[in-house]
């Protein structure tokens, strides 16, 4: 039984809303929708927001790369060694890889690569990993090995710029990086449960639901709303993912039952309510005129 909804729920319009992109055509119950949605695709907010973030995440890499040149080719060559000065440089090289990692993982989730090209897939999603270990892994070594600073300064410079590179290397890898797969797949599951493709999320939640009435986005906020859209939109406000407790928010809250739950997750239209009594009707015309 779903419970009784206080918040206000608000449709989320972009230009992709009114056409096919980032979409998926369902008619519920209809039995015509058994055919799988088109690989899915950003809406063009989000592409552009993607291709954004990703030209600012490329200029901070660069800026942290020419850090790091600084710190080789001059810093590191000056006799003595400026401790602080390479220090404040190591911290700003972090920084620069850091955020621009961020940046570039939230562009994926915006516009996410597709498995099928496994290179492309693993080094889109790792980039920030590996900008990591270009800015940082040649500093350290050539901080260890420079013949102008002492051991005290090499311990301090070398743990200082091991620890922040190891940060940025460990911010810079997508755990669980999203895909165009993913993103299908959510798309066609929402469709071929409600007959539309339309979630619900709020500002603060990290995933969408297939229904407003569950507990999750009625908790109080301080929006106090609800935001309706499709997946392509849902993942264009920064939600990861559908959540994991979709099946038992659909019986649960959703009003859906356990047969077009399971009827969904094979991968088939969910059953109309009066599918069973449709059938032997349709077949006890063919019979009689076999009995004569």
């Amino acid at each position: 039984m779903a419970e009784q909804r206080k918040k206000k729920v608000v449709r989320v319009e972009t230009a992709a809303s009114k056409g096919a992109s980032g979409r998926t055509s369902a008619a519920g119950g209809s039995g015509d929708a058994t055919e799988p949605a088109p690989g899915w695709t950003p809406t063009p907010e989000a592409k552009q927001q993607a291709t954004r973030f990703r030209i600012i995440a490329g200029v901070l890499w660069l800026l942290a790369i020419a850090g790091e040149a600084v710190a080789i080719f001059w810093v590191l060559r000056q006799t003595p060694v400026n401790l602080w000065l390479l220090i404040g440089l190591t911290v700003v090289i972090g920084a620069l890889a850091i955020t621009g990692s961020v940046l570039w993982k939230k562009a994926n989730r915006l516009d996410p690569a597709s498995k099928q090209d496994t290179v492309r897939f693993f080094v889109q999603n790792q980039l920030g990993a590996i900008i990591a270990v270009i800015a940082f892994l040649p500093l350290i070594v050539l901080i260890f090995t420079n013949k102008d600073m002492d051991g005290k300064q090499k311990a301090i410079a070398g743990i200082i710029a091991i620890v922040i590179g190891g940060g940025a290397v460990a911010l810079g890898v997508d755990y669980n990086p999203p895909s165009v797969e993913q993103y299908t797949e959510e798309s066609n599951l929402v469709a071929q449960l409600t007959g539309e493709d339309l979630v619900y999320w709020t500002k603060s939640g990290s995933v969408f639901h297939v229904c407003a009435d569950v507990p999750d986005v009625n908790k109080e906020s301080q929006d106090n709303q609800i935001y309706e859209g499709t997946v392509a939109e849902a993942h264009a406000a920064g939600k990861d993912r559908l959540t994991k407790r979709w099946e038992s928010e659909a019986v649960n809250y959703c009003g859906y039952s356990e047969a077009e739950v399971e009827a969904v997750k094979a991968g088939t239209d969910a059953p109309a309510s009066d599918a069973p009594a449709q059938t032997p009707a349709e077949e006890e015309p063919a019979e009689t005129p076999a009995a004569n």
